[in-house]
C-alpha cells in the first residue's frame, strides 16, 4: 500500500528532474580563471594541466599579439566523435590565453554546449568535468544561452544554414586520398589558410584539421584577426572561437558554412549596427572560397 503511494510521488519528482535537465542554459565558453601574468607564462601552466589531466595538446595557434590557443583532444572526445554523424567537429576542444585589459584570461569551449551544436551522440559532461578540475570553472559566458534541444537545432536566422548543411569543398576518390592531399595542401599554406593540428577519428574513415585564416586586401573578409576584432568586443573574450575546421568524411572534404560556425559561437551578435554581422558580411564566401581553393582536387 505504502509502495503504490510512493510511485506517483517518485514518477511526479523524476519528471520534474528530467525537466529542470531540460532547461539548463548552455553558453558557448566557460571563463577557468582571470588575473595578474603574462600570457607566455598562462600558457606554460595551461598545458602542463591539460596534459597532467590527461588531455593530448594537438596544435597551438596564436592568432594576434597577446592571445594563444592550445587545441586538445582525449580518448572521451575521440570515441564520441566517432559514434556521432560527422563527430569530427567535436573531437577537439580549445583553449584560450588571452590578455585583456591588465589581467590574463584562461577560457575554453564548453563541451556540452559544442557536443549539442555538433548534433553528437553524448554530451561530453565528463569532458568538462576534467576541464573544470585541471584549469578552473569560473563562469559560463559569450551568450545569453540555450537549451540542449534549441543547441541541436540551432541556425542564425530564417534562411541560414543549420549543422547539417556544411560546404562541400572536395571530392576525392576515397579516404585515403582525401585525407593525404588535404594534410599536404593544407601544410603548404596557400591562399592564406594554414595547418594547425589534425586529428583522426578512430575506426572511422575521418579526420578533423584545423586552420588558420590570414587574409589582406581583396581576402580581408576571411582574416581571423580582422573578424575577431569586429564580433569579440566584450569584456570575457571569445578568442577560443579559432581555429576554423575543414572535415574529412569519406571521399568528401566539408566545412561548416561561416554564417553557422561563427553563429554557434556568438549567437547573441545582432545583424546590423557596431560589432555586429553586417561589419563581416564578406566574411562566410571569402573563407569558403580560400578553403575551396586550398583543398580542391
Amino acid at each position: 500500500m505504502r509502495l503504490r503511494n510512493l510511485l506517483p510521488s517518485a514518477l511526479v519528482l523524476f519528471a520534474a528532474l528530467n525537466a529542470q535537465a531540460a532547461d539548463v542554459i548552455l553558453k558557448p565558453f566557460v571563463l577557468a580563471s582571470k588575473g595578474a601574468g603574462t600570457v607566455a607564462e598562462k600558457t606554460e601552466q595551461t598545458r602542463t594541466a591539460l596534459t597532467g589531466a590527461g588531455f593530448s595538446v594537438v596544435g597551438s595557434y596564436s592568432p594576434y599579439a597577446d592571445a594563444q590557443i592550445l587545441i586538445v583532444t582525449s580518448d572521451e572526445l575521440k570515441k564520441n566523435a566517432a559514434a556521432s554523424e560527422n563527430g569530427g567537429y567535436g573531437a577537439v576542444q580549445r583553449v584560450a590565453i588571452t590578455k585583456a585589459s591588465n589581467e590574463v584570461q584562461v577560457s575554453y569551449t564548453n563541451p556540452v554546449y559544442m557536443a549539442n551544436v555538433y548534433r553528437m551522440k553524448g554530451d561530453l559532461s565528463g569532458t568538462t568535468a576534467a576541464l573544470g578540475t585541471a584549469l578552473g570553472s569560473i563562469e559560463e559566458f559569450g551568450a545569453k544561452g540555450m537549451t540542449a534541444a534549441q543547441a541541436r537545432k540551432y541556425h542564425y536566422m530564417v534562411g541560414m544554414e543549420y549543422f547539417d548543411e556544411p560546404s562541400l569543398l572536395a571530392e576525392y576518390g576515397s579516404y585515403e586520398e582525401a585525407v593525404k592531399a588535404v594534410d599536404a595542401k593544407l601544410s603548404n599554406n596557400k591562399n592564406g589558410v594554414t595547418k594547425v593540428y589534425r586529428v583522426d577519428i578512430p575506426g572511422k574513415k575521418e579526420s578533423v584539421f584545423g586552420v588558420a585564416l590570414k587574409g589582406s586586401g581583396d581576402t580581408k573578409a576571411m582574416d581571423d584577426r580582422f573578424i575577431m576584432s569586429e564580433i569579440d568586443f566584450r569584456d570575457l573574450k571569445s578568442t577560443a572561437h579559432l581555429p576554423y575546421d575543414v572535415l574529412v568524411s569519406g571521399n568528401k572534404v566539408y566545412a561548416l558554412y561561416a554564417r553557422f560556425r561563427i553563429a554557434i559561437n556568438f549567437p547573441d551578435l545582432s545583424m546590423m549596427g557596431s560589432n555586429s554581422f553586417m561589419n563581416i558580411m564578406d566574411a562566410p564566401e571569402s573563407i569558403r572560397k580560400a578553403l575551396q581553393k586550398t583543398v580542391e582536387n
